[in-house]
């Protein structure tokens, strides 16, 4: 009989004797799922709430699109019964995420947002009074502390703003709940946890819930356990089960990571409270994720204005005749006489005047403030003693000891008797040479910002694919002890007595996810780097969702700073096209800069506004000194942005690549233009050329020159901030040449890379006086070829159109 009425269980193939005889308990003890008549007029207050809720904005708008939750209102008192039984077990914050469907009326009736500052977002009228775009009404996030009820407990609640991508915001809100799990030290999810819910469609068609599952057990992106909700429609806008998925509930893929599923007809809201009790209860117990099923419907199409007879006419027919959950339980518990008939009413008629008089305050707004929607608030990030932080950013150089100390570390193993590999120790030996030389190379001017960042406090997080070795063995953050089984040492955490702690994981094979859950981690604090490292660059693309829908507009649609940091490996190797191109004139396309106006260049603090005004930084550094500068101001910024770095890969052993110990100096900064130093730049009326490039291909032209005899002829200035464009330092190099044609000299095809971004703001800066001529490949389909030696003639063809001085006159 346990299985015969209005609840389904799957857990047979959980391979844990334990966790199945406590799930057996639960549902197969006879007579367990009792409730008190309080617990029942507390359950049909909630289901009066969630219904009139979404009947009075069908009243007052209805021709406006809000994705109700009409056919499953019993999803309000499902997730106060979660929220409710894991406070009662100690649990203080809950990270939420979910799709649009509902979104208003969870904010209304779980959230308890104010009703007038939901009502007042479907005014035309109302002006913004942020910066930014701003987003829908329904893909609005919030963050809100208050008394629960039920325990009297504080609670704290945050529902994570998201785009219409449906299950795009599961790794974030995993990421998030990580973070603030870390900063709490809650390292068994005691304290903190989420909730997710998916849509039954895109719970099963949506690979991110797949590969989100899968980091729920990994060390360093275990949450602790997840309870998902799917609101079970049994339609995905107008496509049927049959079309959407091959399996038979859409819950399927949550067994992978043997979490119980629990199937419920929506139509008995005791079921499902008892569901969502076990579910809380389960999660508290075990720490492992676990999936309550809603079976439920759709009442009206994909939205209020859609019309689901067109595609679905006999399951509508149906639907029209079914009987709202509140009516129906309503009618249960007067005919039990927990409640009679007025006190019923009465409970409406209250919660409608509640609603009608929101109503009218929500009159008086007459500007919106996106502000209030805010899911993750940094409270005291902005000020200083009170007032707005200074639009500056101090010296991101260091002191020789400070230096000298962390390269030390970086070059030793500061545990006994630990044996390393015999490679590396011809690494760390080579390290140590560096240092005595007062000199950097890529993988220890990343040391000594991460260390240096570590003593003052800045938790750092790096992530990716090997990120602990690196992908190019480089790195070698994590030291395995040859002789001893999971024996591992983490240099960086031996710098400092009193350091902030430092977090390298390899992550599943995974991008999308995982880079969705580092933007999640990264949302918590400001006070923390967080990076993540494609193992190529153009890995990044099956990221591209996260990248495009939270990364690059997510301020200006949610006004949420993000500082996270992007590394992606870039460069023409004659690796072939999947190991080459980072897609950086994708970034570039994306910044939010005009290319037809020229800033205002006297303007204090230019360089520093500029990167406030932007939407995110981009740059190719060329130097180790530079890469070591902008990853320290990334956090010694007023501000938070998202940072994308184009890494080198043959630069990581580059002999020419190394930076002095006394460009890393208190004083010093990140350059965001290095201009000419050489010869050219003693007499620069004599130069009849101006290269402008950007990374690695800086060195094949100084290379170049250099065996042609032309080091007088020909300047070459490096463009290492892409965005926000250096308007005001590449002006003074071209005041500087004044006899110079300007050309920019790129490894890319010249449909790819920087080209259509950085000409016509060159052509703006000059006032186009001049023309901008380009050096480099043709335009290409595919990033780069797969045969060295076409690379090699390329490379070759690019460098003779570089340094031949009459190559430009044929288009005069």
């Amino acid at each position: 009989m346990a299985y015969c009425q209005h609840i389904g269980v799957e857990f047979m193939f959980i391979n844990d004797l334990e966790q199945c005889q406590w799930i057996r308990q639960k549902f197969e003890t006879p007579g367990i799922m009792q409730f008190t008549n309080e617990e029942k007029r507390t359950l049909l207050a909630r289901l009066v709430r969630s219904t009139r809720f979404e009947e009075f904005l069908q009243r007052k708008w209805s021709s406006e699109k809000r994705f109700g939750l009409e056919g499953c209102e019993v999803l309000i008192p499902a997730l106060k019964t979660i929220i409710d039984k894991s406070s009662e077990n100690g649990v203080d914050y809950v990270i939420m995420g979910m799709p649009h469907r509902g979104r208003l009326n969870v904010l209304a009736n779980v959230i308890r947002k104010e009703l007038e500052q939901i009502f007042c977002q479907f005014d035309s009228k109302l002006e913004a009074a942020d910066e930014g775009s701003g987003d829908v009404k329904y893909h609005l996030g919030m963050y809100h502390r208050r008394i629960n009820r039920v325990t009297d407990r504080n609670i704290t609640l945050s529902l994570v703003a998201n785009p219409s991508h449906l299950e795009a915001a599961d790794p974030v809100v995993m990421g998030k709940t990580k973070a603030e799990q870390f900063y709490c030290g809650d390292t068994e999810g005691k304290k903190v946890m989420s909730i997710l819910l998916h849509g039954d469609a895109a719970f099963a068609g949506q690979g991110i819930v797949y590969e989100t599952f899968h980091l729920s057990d990994l060390p360093s992106y275990t949450t602790h356990g997840t309870v998902h909700v799917v609101v079970n429609n049994q339609i995905g806008f107008t496509t049927d089960p049959r079309m959407a998925r091959s399996s038979p509930y859409p819950t399927d893929v949550a067994r992978v990571v043997n979490a119980p599923i629990f199937h419920v007809n929506s139509d008995d809201p005791e079921a499902v409270m008892y569901v969502c009790k076990v579910a809380a209860e389960w999660r508290s117990t075990f720490h492992k994720d676990v999936v309550v099923d809603l079976v439920c419907y759709r009442r009206n199409g994909h939205n209020e204005m859609d019309e689901p007879m067109f595609t679905q006419p006999l399951m509508y027919k149906q639907i029209r005749k079914q009987k709202p959950v509140l009516q129906k339980y309503a009618e249960l518990l007067v005919s039990q006489g927990v409640v009679n008939q007025p006190e019923y009413e009465e409970e409406i008629s209250k919660y409608d005047k509640i609603c009608e008089e929101a109503f009218a305050r929500s009159k008086d707004e007459k500007i919106l403030h996106i502000k209030h929607w805010l899911d993750s608030p940094w409270p005291g990030f902005f000020t200083l003693d009170g007032q707005p932080r200074s639009m500056s950013c101090p010296s991101t150089g260091l002191t020789e000891d400070v230096l000298t100390h962390i390269g030390n570390v970086a070059s030793s193993v500061p545990v006994e008797d630990f044996t390393i590999h015999g490679g590396l120790s011809r690494i760390l030996k080579t390290r140590g040479e560096l240092v005595k030389n007062r000199t950097v190379d890529w993988a220890l001017a990343e040391y000594m910002a991460f260390g240096s960042l570590l003593k003052e406090g800045i938790h750092i997080r790096l992530s990716g694919q090997d990120v602990e070795r690196g992908t190019f063995s480089h790195r070698h953050h994590v030291l395995h002890d040859q002789n001893v089984d999971k024996r591992t040492c983490i240099p960086m955490n031996h710098l400092w007595p009193n350091q902030a702690p430092y977090t390298v994981c390899n992550s599943s094979l995974s991008e999308y996810g995982v880079l969705g859950f580092e933007l999640g981690f990264a949302m918590a604090s400001p006070n923390a780097l967080v990076l993540w490292e494609a193992q190529f660059g153009d890995f990044h693309n099956t990221a591209q969702c996260i990248i495009d829908q939270f990364i690059c507009p997510g301020q200006a649609k949610w006004v949420r700073q993000n500082g996270i940091v992007l590394l992606l490996p870039h460069g023409m190797e004659g690796m072939g096209p999947e190991h080459s191109s980072a897609r950086p004139e994708r970034f570039l396309q994306m910044c939010n800069d005009d290319p037809d106006v020229l800033p205002d260049l006297t303007e204090a603090n230019f360089d520093i506004n500029q990167l406030y005004d932007c939407n995110w930084v981009v740059v190719n550094c060329s130097t180790p000194g530079n890469f070591f500068h902008v990853l320290r101001r990334q956090i010694l910024l007023p501000f938070r942005k998202p940072l994308i770095i184009f890494t080198p890969k043959s630069l990581l052993r580059h002999p020419e690549a190394r930076t002095s110990f006394d460009e890393m100096l208190p004083g010093t900064h990140f350059q965001r233009v290095i201009p000419e130093d050489g010869p050219a730049a003693q007499d620069p009326e004599s130069v009849k050329r101006l290269l402008f490039c950007t990374g690695k291909v800086y060195y094949d032209l100084t290379r170049e020159r250099k065996a042609r005899g032309m080091v007088e002829q020909v300047a070459i200035t490096r463009i290492e901030q892409l965005s926000p464009f250096p308007f005001d330092l590449l002006l003074k190099e071209v005041q500087k040449y004044p006899s110079a044609e300007l050309a920019w000299c790129q490894e890319e095809h010249k449909n790819q890379g920087y080209y259509d971004y950085v000409k016509p703001r060159l052509r703006t800066t000059i006032s186009r006086a001049k023309p901008v001529w380009y050096a480099g490949r043709d335009p290409a389909a595919a990033p780069a070829t797969g045969n060295k030696k076409t690379h090699l003639t390329e490379l070759q063809r690019l460098l003779d159109t570089a340094f031949d001085l009459d190559a430009f006159k044929n288009f005069s």
